[in-house]
């Protein structure tokens, strides 16, 4: 999950360093024939129209940042339920490992803070920024959301998180500092849960609050909830410009909710 990333990210300090490009020769273009750069992939074919232009802008990079991708589309096209569209995955990617799931730490935290401090315990220890959510503190609460007793507890929750995201510590304004960082970090895992409980105006408002709010995972995970993922192909297709991974692994994680759940209902 992403938000186990991000807390991962928060607790190690420093960036990796990237890997040499693998030996042998160069994985083909990923570039479909036949597709129009025009064309959204509206309709029933959706999924399969998608991916494909995924494919296509990750076919924009150089050869050894294509191959580092191809663990995440196997990653996305696991389990498709479109028979046809999963042997053509799995023939289009050969043999690639799947990458590793990573502990959930959050989630560990979470649970356990909450075992020792109880309920409200784990509330003033959240406002406080008390350990151990001192460190992680966006990510350890948005794992806990699910552990609320309640629906009203639940909301809560929700509540404070949105509390904490929306208003800077005094003297922080105006500057970069660890206060924006958290602040963007609980805007993001917002975004998620909120696209994962259907519930757009939230949505929009934890987006707006994100640091990259025109972020094409954003963007999926919006239509997730408002539907029309398909228009966006011809802005996939074309990539951001860059010769980085990022841009598709965000398509990748930003469509993945619709693959894996389909659209909210209505």
């Amino acid at each position: 999950m992403l938000r186990v990333a991000l807390f991962s990210c928060f607790l190690v300090v420093g960036a990796c360093a990237a890997t040499a490009a693998p030996s042998g020769p160069p994985p083909a273009r990923m570039v479909p024939q036949g597709m129009s750069m025009q064309a959204d992939c509206s309709g029933p074919g959706e999924a399969g129209c998608l991916l494909d232009a995924a494919w296509q802008a990750a076919g924009l990079l150089p050869a050894d940042k294509q191959a580092r991708l191809k663990p995440a589309f196997a990653e996305a096209t696991r389990g498709l339920k479109d028979k046809t569209l999963a042997s053509k995955w799995q023939m289009r990617l050969g043999q690639v490992s799947l990458p590793q799931p990573a502990p959930d730490f959050a989630r560990e935290q979470a649970q356990a803070a909450i075992a020792e401090y109880g309920w409200e315990g784990f509330f003033q220890r959240a406002r406080q920024g008390q350990a151990p959510l001192n460190m992680g503190r966006p990510e350890i609460m948005a794992a806990a959301i699910d552990m609320a007793p309640n629906a009203m507890e639940r909301l809560r929750l929700i509540d404070m998180m949105f509390s904490f995201a929306g208003v800077p510590k005094p003297g922080t304004m105006g500057q970069f500092s660890q206060d924006d960082f958290e602040r963007a970090s609980f805007s993001h895992v917002l975004a998620e849960q909120m696209m994962e409980d259907c519930k757009l105006d939230e949505f929009d408002r934890a987006r707006d609050r994100t640091a990259a709010p025109q972020s094409i995972r954003y963007e999926l995970w919006r239509a997730r909830i408002a539907g029309g993922a398909g228009k966006l192909a011809p802005k996939i297709r074309q990539g951001d410009g860059s010769t980085d991974t990022t841009f598709v692994r965000h398509v990748l994680e930003g469509y993945g909710p619709i693959l894996r759940q389909g659209y909210c209902p209505g």
